[in-house]
């Protein structure tokens, strides 16, 4: 039969191992928590600058329109349906300036840009008289966030 002394002995060291692997799994724990919250945080930050290129997009095309809503405000209408069609590069424009494939001149606004195309006229007009022609313009505006965040809206807007 053993001894308490023998015992003590036998288990001497015993519960610093033991203290060490519960410090060793606490760690671990703290670590896969603190790149769960970082990982959050660049979430969070993302959709933060995402929302502020779609508000600036918004204010550009509510710019464009007002420019077009002016009385003295003409375009030509689109020479073909490459002119016509909706503008490719503004996924990529950088700068203000006429684009020669699509015919749209970029203009410069608020963190971005906008664009009009003169796409027409229509005789079927939603709430105006019978054969009452409107001139159908697209405005497409771009909103620009840093450096890649870009977010592009586009609205038809009827000029009676």
């Amino acid at each position: 039969m053993r001894t308490l002394t023998k015992m003590q002995k036998d288990q001497q060291g015993m519960a610093l191992l033991i203290s060490l692997v519960f410090l060793l799994l606490l760690t671990l724990i703290g670590i896969s928590s603190m790149q769960n919250a970082t990982l959050q945080e660049k979430m969070a930050g993302s959709v933060t600058l995402r929302n502020q290129s779609f508000q600036l997009a918004e204010m550009n095309l509510r710019i464009g329109e007002s420019a077009v809503q002016l009385a003295t405000y003409t375009l030509a209408v689109c020479g073909s349906t490459t002119q016509c069609a909706p503008p490719a590069e503004s996924s990529a424009v950088t700068g203000a300036g006429l684009n020669s494939t699509s015919g749209v001149n970029w203009i410069a606004a608020g963190g971005g840009f906008y664009g009009v195309q003169n796409i027409g006229t229509t005789l079927t007009a939603i709430n105006v008289p019978s054969n009452t022609s409107a001139t159908l313009y697209r405005v497409t505006a771009v909103g620009i966030v840093g450096n890649n965040i870009r977010s592009v809206v586009e609205s038809v807007y009827a000029k009676y």
